[in-house]
């Protein structure tokens, strides 16, 4: 790639659009798709989250779409936007992710003659869908299930399909979705190209990829497990009733980001939600309890900073791509390595700075440090934020801001300085300065809670052997009463049902 220009290698019909777009260069991700003689090759694309893969996958598709017609013993395809069928079809696990995938897509190949890109999911108008695939678009994005209610009755015409693409493959296997994938492949041409893209490629989806691609090229943005640099993983060790005064405290510290908080149940996004905006926050809850519509609109408020927290299930760790999510809270440890890796994933993207947190009981230790070594993360145990650490902690923001702007080129306009010479006029200075700083603190939504630090147990080698510390060795941390609301739940943990839709 030339050093002058960090886009010489994308199709010069993208180059402005990336330009115009903000990019000032390409992700590692996307630069190996375009470093990789990928044309005629099927791909495996994997980085990880929040990395540009969906960028890249339209860099792959816009070079296939763009390279000239060769071959003199075959009769050249109907122009792009003239075909009786999509060209391309992309598969996702959820609906939020079918869109955002089509939403991105939609800008970067705009320039592309004769290109459009639509989308398909459960839950939304069936008829409308079969009106619009009357003229069907380059680019079809789909939920499986819904793809392949059309596919059966033919309103997505499979003879023109080049390309399939099958976007968190390993999302959709966790989903219940492998006969379906099935399903839709045995109606594709055979004669194809086949792409993945993931950040993770597990031993099942492995099993899926070698039937469904031949000779595939791997291209690598970041080793697969390979932990964001950009996220600083933190975990709290927490006695299970001050889960909620440690998430209130979180979210203190957090003041006007947007944060994005996990729980294993819809029952519980709805109810924590509620709590929290009982207390102060603007917060809403994200589940498969919601309509579309709803979930359309509650993402959208999230976006936009209408709301500052989203209490969400699994439904949204794939699903949610909001650059400008400062923080990821795990009310409790995710299932697998994998999972933390795409909750946690949410934060940190495009190269923006931010902060993974996940409580812990006592009980969960030894699990949660083998799934974070699973993750290839180091552990970062950090006692729980007391009351005193965020007064502190918002004390010492207020006077950074201070220096900033005293040390910025733009001082003060003069009407203020005549104003600021009144004030001190017959007061003592530092009285006045005292209370201004006072008064320049944030008000806050509600007092930090209380909350008891716990201390990590370490263990030995034994432990380790056995997998994990016997009953009476386990550390028992001391819990207070929970805050106003606040329920105690007893049992095992199970996943989120999904919807009663088909995406």
């Amino acid at each position: 790639m030339s050093t002058s220009d960090p886009f010489a290698d994308a199709p010069e019909a993208l180059r402005n659009t990336l330009t115009h777009r903000g990019f000032t260069a390409l992700t590692a991700v996307q630069r190996a798709v375009l470093g990789a003689d990928s044309l005629g090759h099927d791909l495996r694309i994997s980085s990880q989250t929040g990395s540009g893969k969906t960028v890249a996958l339209g860099l792959a598709l816009a070079r296939s779409f763009l390279a000239p017609h060769d071959d003199p013993e075959t009769e050249a395809p109907p122009p792009i936007g003239k075909r009786p069928g999509p060209v391309a079809l992309i598969i996702t696990p959820t609906r939020e992710l079918a869109q955002q995938v089509c939403e991105e897509l939609r800008w970067l190949l705009a320039e592309l003659p004769g290109m459009r890109i639509d989308y398909v999911t459960g839950g939304t108008d069936l008829r409308g869908e079969r009106r619009m695939l009357r003229r069907p678009p380059t680019i079809l994005v789909a939920t499986p299930g819904r793809l392949l209610d059309h596919m059966r009755a033919e309103a997505v015409r499979c003879a023109t399909v080049e390309h399939v693409v099958l976007d968190e493959a390993d999302r959709m296997l966790e989903m219940g979705f492998r006969e379906d994938l099935e399903a839709i492949i045995d109606l594709l041409p055979k004669e194809r190209s086949s792409h993945l893209v993931s950040a993770t490629f597990s031993g099942p989806v492995r099993h899926v990829a070698d039937r469904f691609q031949r000779n595939p090229i791997h291209l690598e943005g970041t080793k697969l497990g390979e932990a964001n640099e950009d996220i600083d993983h933190v975990v709290h060790l927490v006695a299970p009733l001050q889960r909620y005064a440690t998430l209130v405290n979180a979210l203190l510290l957090a003041l006007n980001e947007q944060v994005l908080v996990f729980v294993d149940r819809r029952i519980e996004a709805s109810e924590l939600a509620e709590q929290l905006a009982g207390d102060g926050f603007a917060a809403l809850p994200f589940s498969g309890d919601l309509s579309q519509a709803q979930r359309n609109r509650t993402l959208h408020a999230f976006r936009t900073g209408t709301i500052q927290v989203l209490v969400s299930t699994d439904v949204a760790a794939r699903g949610i791509d909001v650059p400008n999510i400062s923080m990821v809270v795990h009310m409790s440890p995710p299932h697998n390595a994998d999972d933390y890796t795409h909750r946690s994933g949410r934060t940190g993207r495009a190269g923006r700075q931010g902060r993974s947190i996940m409580m812990v009981p006592p009980r969960a230790q030894f699990h949660a440090e083998r799934l974070l070594s699973g993750a290839k993360i180091d552990v970062n145990w950090q006692p729980v934020p007391t009351p005193a650490k965020i007064h502190k902690a918002i004390t010492k923001r207020t006077r950074r801001q201070l220096h900033e702007h005293l040390d910025g080129e733009e001082g003060p306009t003069e009407k203020t300085l005549n104003y600021a010479a009144q004030l001190i006029e017959g007061r003592d200075p530092a009285t006045v300065i005292a209370t201004l700083l006072e008064m320049a603190e944030p008000r806050l939504p509600r007092d930090p809670l209380k909350v008891e630090p716990l201390t990590p147990r370490t263990f030995d080698r034994n432990d380790r052997h056995r997998g994990g510390p016997s009953n009476d060795q386990r550390h028992r941390g001391r819990g207070t009463e929970p805050a106003r609301g606040a329920k105690s739940r007893r049992g095992k943990v199970r996943r989120t049902p999904s919807t009663g839709h088909r995406p």
